[in-house]
Order: C-alpha cells, then structure tokens, then sequence
C-alpha cells in the first residue's frame, strides 16, 4: 500500500472544488477581503482549486493550463497586500474547509493550515512593489509535513 497524496485524501479534485466556493462566498462578504477581490475573474475559484490541486499533489493542470509556478506569482505582484489581508484570507479558508466537507482528521489539516501559512506569506512578500516572480520554477508539491525548499521571491 502507498500512502494516498494529500490530494487524494482531501478527495481530489471535487473537494478543491467546493473549498473554494465556500471560501470565495465567505469573502465576498468579509470587509478587508471583499475589496481585493471585487474584479475577480468568473474564472478565479476554478484556477485557485486547480492551483491547490495541483499543489498537494494531483493532476499538474494549473501548470499545463494556466503558466504554473510563474503566472501564480505573477497574478499577486504589485498588489500591495496587507499582512491582515494574508492573515483573514488564511484564516478564512482553513474555516471553509468543514463546510466543504474536507478531512478533519489532524494530519490533514495540519498539512493543509501549513501550506496555506507557507503560501499567504509567498503571496503577500510578491504582491509588495518591485517583487518580480521568478521566471521558472515549478509548482511546489506539498506532502504529509516535508516542506517544498525554499523558493526565494
């Protein structure tokens, strides 16, 4: 037997599904995200459930179909996000995850509270003027508690 990707476990790609919807209904409601989010694409739920898909080890679609690793980054340069803004959006997906009905066991939601930590702070560090995403790198892969290395930005 292999142990199950954290994809997998969390239940692939229909569970990334409903985490962001859950999450972008809980923001379009919440005053310090609301504004960030005004503009969104009808398309961006879709992209961030297959960037997080991608990310915790399933089908590599986000890099096939939207640019991977460079083009996320590239979405959050000049943004000029807030630590409280990375801090609610952080907090308000962890608490989406019971309403979507992901895994409540501990292993899970500790590797999934990890990569989100890990991810704001990536985002928010590249939204601040100046930052340019690199120009290649891959997605990064996220497992049961090994972190991806660091990847400057």
């Amino acid at each position: 037997m292999s142990t199950p990707t954290v994809y997998e476990w969390a239940g692939g790609a229909e569970a990334f599904r409903r985490l962001t919807e859950v999450f972008y209904d809980k923001v379009r409601s919440d005053e310090l995200l609301a504004p960030v989010f005004a503009g969104m694409s009808p398309h961006h739920r879709e992209h961030v459930a297959l960037w997080l898909g991608e990310v915790f080890g399933g089908p590599s679609r986000y890099t096939d179909e939207l640019g991977g690793y460079p083009a996320m980054l590239g979405h959050h340069v000049n943004l000029g996000l807030t630590e409280p803004q990375r801090a609610r959006w952080a907090a308000l997906i962890a608490a989406s995850a019971d309403p979507a009905g992901l895994p409540d066991d501990p292993e899970f939601r500790s590797a999934f509270v990890a990569y989100v930590e890990w991810g704001t702070r990536l985002a928010l560090a590249n939204s601040q003027p100046g930052a340019t995403p690199p120009p290649r790198a891959p997605v990064p892969r996220w497992g049961w508690g090994e972190a991806p290395p660091y990847l400057p930005g």
